[in-house]
């Protein structure tokens, strides 16, 4: 197979490295020797996947700390997938090019709702059946992590089991478990993988509905099956695995740099944001622990570049003593420091001219909405003046060009609301024109709101593409003639499906498996996404797409995603999205004090970190 596909197929495919592996830190391990064989697949382009932090980490500690297997693959462009199936071969692992269907378990990584489709055509190509309930004794155990599974019921006829958390904390323990079972028939494997603290096995479970429809409870099928799934938690964060030795791709991928995890979790409790929600509590790394791992990376990779990742980087309590002594070390090499997008403060403007004194390129900020209304409806507690302050610094210091992230058809949105996007960018552009050396770029991309669950908008109802429309046209109109702001919009009919998917229960997944049927794959790249077909497919299919995005729910309502615990209360979201109709803010529990959400005593974590780590 792998003469034919070298010789045959890669010469006619774009971007045929894609496909090679052989990458410079490849780890290739023995197939006979390891115990359990896990392929890592991710259901998006190599350059997207390779991309990706937490398939670096897994592949590293897998292969490294443990006797399994892990190796990787991704989706295939849709000109190699055609090529593949002409010629009868199947969807394969870059490191040993065997078929997915070889491997003990398949694990997909799920970052974001509309990847299902590029799942179920994965499996296909391996030929693996689609169905778990179709699946016989020798074929892989098919499982699913990632942010999207806080949510798996509209997913569950697809995975034989969900791995809830952290996955450095929970995957040894499963591909153990799964070595130990390995002569067992597959109904008692499924049963003693249940009893893993963060593994749901669907097959084990029975959703029930009430005559009006609403999803009512999702019953245990046998004793012994947990009720309710605790998600798995790093709790020592400073002492988990962290590879020194990244896989190097022969291709540009999307961040191609060495990254450092210096936080994970976040405090700030922005209402709208999901992982903000179900990756608490916060827990830092060591200043000392980021420059090691540093310079180990840039050793094995040759790197010139190195990204500080977290949701929340700048509240990282080290982030000064940190940057000083990497742009210290690193900048007489060449080598710089990149910061994700920053808070709304002078002192990460400052951080930012630390981080690129030779060169200025385009500045992130994140204000999230147009006015202090709908701020602190959100929680996003900056003030417009903390913008302006930070914009000043920034085109004192030598940008000209900005970029802000704004979100539009946000709960107890108003017309006032979208013309304060408008408003705030034009006195941004305004502020460049007086302090700026020259013309300034201004851009701004505006995403629609989608709510999620496990947030305190999991109760609100969406807006319809038709208001999203309407809406996206008005701020077209409010920006005027003014081509020196640019808006970047997110594709209404995209956020539409995303929506239903991620308040949906178990009845959408053979809508899922229609829409894969009739071509839909790739739904993340605009230009593949298929609106008529997803339509076509809920309707043969008697689903009502609003049922999921256009309805409000009442508070006593109960949840499809209610039995996975992510440590925060319900009585918590709940109270926020009161205070969110009120315009209430909740401050940052680390620097005010406990806001009770529950995830602190729930974990024995203590999210308070006062000191700055010298």
């Amino acid at each position: 197979m792998k003469d034919k596909l070298f010789r045959e197929i890669l010469p006619l495919v774009s971007k045929p490295v894609r496909y090679t592996g052989n990458e410079l830190n490849m780890i290739s391990k023995s197939w006979t020797e390891s115990q359990c064989r896990m392929v890592l697949a991710f259901p998006d382009v190599y350059e997207v996947g390779m991309s990706h932090m937490g398939s670096k980490i897994l592949y590293g500690l897998v292969n490294e700390k443990t006797d399994h297997l892990l190796e990787r693959s991704y989706a295939p462009w849709p000109d190699m997938e055609a090529l593949l199936r002409r010629n009868k071969i199947p969807l394969y692992s870059l490191e040993s090019y065997r078929s997915l269907a070889d491997f003990d378990v398949v694990g997909f990584s799920l970052q974001y709702e509309l990847s299902i489709t590029n799942c179920i055509n994965m499996l296909d190509m391996a030929g693996i059946p689609i169905h778990s309930s179709d699946r016989g004794e020798t074929d892989p155990m098919v499982i699913a992590g990632g942010p999207v599974v806080f949510n798996p019921e509209p997913f569950a006829e697809f995975f034989d089991a969900f791995l809830i958390g952290d996955g450095e904390e929970i995957l040894p323990e499963y591909l153990d478990l799964c070595y130990a079972v390995r002569g067992l028939p597959r109904g008692d494997k499924l049963l003693a993988m249940a009893k893993i603290r963060g593994v749901y096995i669907p097959a084990l479970y029975r959703a029930e509905y009430g005559e009006d429809g609403l999803f009512k409870s999702l019953m245990p099928l046998q004793e012994g099956v947990p009720d309710r799934i605790q998600k798995r938690v790093v709790t020592d964060f400073d002492q988990s695995y962290f590879p020194d030795r990244p896989i190097v791709p022969y291709m540009n991928v999307i961040h191609d740099r060495a990254i450092l995890e210096v936080m994970r979790g976040c405090q700030r409790g922005c209402r709208f944001c999901h992982a903000g929600m179900v990756y608490r509590p916060v827990r830092e790394k060591k200043v000392e622990t980021l420059i090691r791992q540093a310079g180990a990376q840039i050793k094995s990779s040759g790197y010139e570049e190195i990204s500080l990742s977290s949701l929340s980087t700048l509240d990282y309590t080290g982030i000064k003593s940190l940057v000083t002594q990497l742009v210290e070390n690193y900048g007489p090499c060449g080598i710089g420091v990149s910061l994700p997008s920053l808070r709304v403060d002078a002192f990460s403007i400052d951080l930012a001219n630390e981080v690129q004194k030779v060169r200025k390129t385009t500045l992130t900020l994140a204000p999230e909405a147009g006015t202090q209304k709908m701020r602190d409806i959100i929680n996003k507690n900056i003030t417009e003046e903390q913008l302006l302050e930070a914009v000043q610094a920034a085109f004192e210091s030598g940008w000209n060009s900005l970029k802000l992230y704004f979100m539009f058809g946000l709960p107890y949105e108003e017309e006032e609301d979208l013309a304060g996007i408008i408003r705030m960018l034009k006195e941004v552009k305004a502020v460049g024109s007086r302090y700026a050396r020259r013309a300034v770029e201004i851009k701004a991309g505006l995403a629609n709101f989608v709510p999620k669950a496990h947030t305190p908008f999991q109760w609100h109802q969406q807006n319809s593409m038709e208001e999203f429309d309407s809406k996206k046209e008005y701020l077209i109109k409010a920006r005027g003639k003014d081509r020196g702001i640019k808006l970047d919009f997110h594709n209404s009919s995209t956020s539409f499906m995303e929506g239903v998917l991620a308040r949906g229960d178990r009845r959408l997944a053979p809508a899922i498996y229609k829409a894969w049927q009739y071509g839909c794959k790739f739904d993340s790249w605009t230009e593949y996404f298929q609106y008529d077909q997803w339509c076509k497919a809920l309707e043969e299919t008697n689903i009502d797409p609003g049922f999921y995005a256009l309805r409000a729910r009442g508070q006593e309502e109960n949840f499809p995603w209610d039995f996975i615990d992510i440590g925060i209360s319900r009585e918590f979201l709940w109270q926020e999205y009161e205070m969110a109709r009120q315009e209430k803010v909740t401050l940052d529990c680390r620097q005010d004090g406990c806001n009770d959400c529950g995830i602190c005593v729930e974990f024995g974590i203590n999210m308070e970190i006062l000191e700055e780590q010298s």
